[in-house]
């Protein structure tokens, strides 16, 4: 029987990484003192101040890295939407038409497949964003939402509007309207297209973003939508349908990666930590950074000892829900942070983070799931 070149364990506990990085960033970089991120505009002011914690570390070091390179946890997400996505509608044709003797495939319609999409996005959204206005409102610092606002947010289009940055709160939901986005090309333009088509957009969106000012506006807009997240995404679907051909033929298992030695593995690992460093200090080679950093990550699921990947993979089996209520956690526990008891907050927002999205989880499996 042949092996798949990344096991559904092996994508949850990726998830799970993902969601650690996403989590922890999300809390560290709003602190004021710590290096920011570069995610959707290029500063060279924050990559100065990374060589300044890089060169002078503290104890602080390890809260200024997360900050910094945390927010790569969604490229990996996006590259997993991806593969999922080919796996689930393009894997399964060949599937039941073997076991049929049919030429009838899995094909949904548009309609159909986006519908069925934004319903199971919605079922996370509606959760989190419920429970997270009330404790916004119960606590000092609260956002002044606007109707109008809250329902592009519900409806998953508040990404295209002007300032983004300025009226998406929690922040961390625009990964909502992107994934829409990105569901809308997949379903228009790639599905069951050839690969040359998503190498095109990649290389279309690329362009698009790679003349425009680092730090200016027109950058931020495109990279809060899905200009910004091909990459990845597109990434997952050509890996998908690699791993597809391999294992409906009788190649040789594993002929993307030939070989399962564990040094081989270490040494990706390492060279990904050393690229995505070097990466990050050019304007052109930071586009490309999400490559090195999702090769990183399947570098590290593979050298992970069974202990840690058995937790890692179960923070993934409850990454969505961790997804809606982290937001929740940071908006309670970020005063003890500010109050520069960092690392004090820092633990009691994992953990109270933990707990929560399991209880979020237990809600929102008590939501009927969408039908296709």
């Amino acid at each position: 029987m042949k092996q798949e070149l990344l096991s559904r364990a092996e994508c949850t506990a990726m998830r799970g990484i993902a969601i650690l990085a996403i989590v922890l960033h999300n809390y560290c970089h709003f602190i004021g003192k710590i290096v920011k991120e570069n995610e959707y505009q290029f500063f060279t002011s924050n990559n100065d101040r990374l060589w300044h914690a890089l060169t002078n570390p503290d104890e602080l070091l390890p809260v200024h890295l997360l900050s910094y390179f945390g927010h790569y946890g969604v490229p990996v997400f996006l590259f997993l939407s991806g593969f999922g996505l080919v796996k689930k509608y393009e894997k399964n044709e060949r599937i039941e038409e073997l076991k049929n003797g049919s030429l009838q495939s899995f094909n949904p319609s548009i309609l159909q497949f986006l519908k069925y999409n934004y319903l199971k996005l919605l079922r996370m959204l509606i959760v989190g964003f419920s429970l997270f206005i009330i404790v916004d409102m119960l606590t000092p610092g609260r956002f002044q939402f606007h109707w109008y606002n809250v329902v592009a947010q519900l409806a998953m289009y508040i990404n295209v509007l002007p300032e983004p940055d300025r009226i998406i709160w929690p922040g961390i939901y625009w990964f909502f309207g992107l994934m829409i986005q990105l569901y809308i090309i997949y379903r228009l333009l790639l599905y069951r297209r050839n690969s040359w088509w998503v190498v095109g957009l990649i290389a279309i969106c690329w362009l698009l973003q790679a003349f425009c000012d680092p730090e200016g506006e027109t950058l931020n807009r495109l990279r809060y939508n899905s200009i910004g997240g091909m990459l990845p995404f597109g990434l997952g679907i050509m890996f998908a349908r690699v791993s597809n051909k391999e294992t409906d033929s009788f190649l040789p298992r594993n002929t993307l990666f030939p070989t399962e030695k564990q040094w081989v593995w270490w040494l990706t690992a390492i060279l990904s930590i050393a690229l995505t460093f070097a990466m990050c200090y050019s304007f052109q080679a930071w586009f490309w950074v999400p490559v090195v950093i999702i090769i990183g990550t399947i570098a590290l699921v593979k050298i992970m000892p069974k202990w840690m990947l058995s937790v890692i993979t179960w923070i993934g089996s409850i990454s969505a829900a961790m997804f809606v209520a982290h937001p929740i956690a940071r908006k309670l526990f970020i005063t003890v942070a500010w109050k520069q008891d960092i690392y004090d907050g820092l633990m009691l927002y994992v953990i109270a983070t933990i707990a929560l999205s399991w209880a979020v989880k237990q809600i929102i499996d008590r939501i009927p799931s969408p039908k296709l």
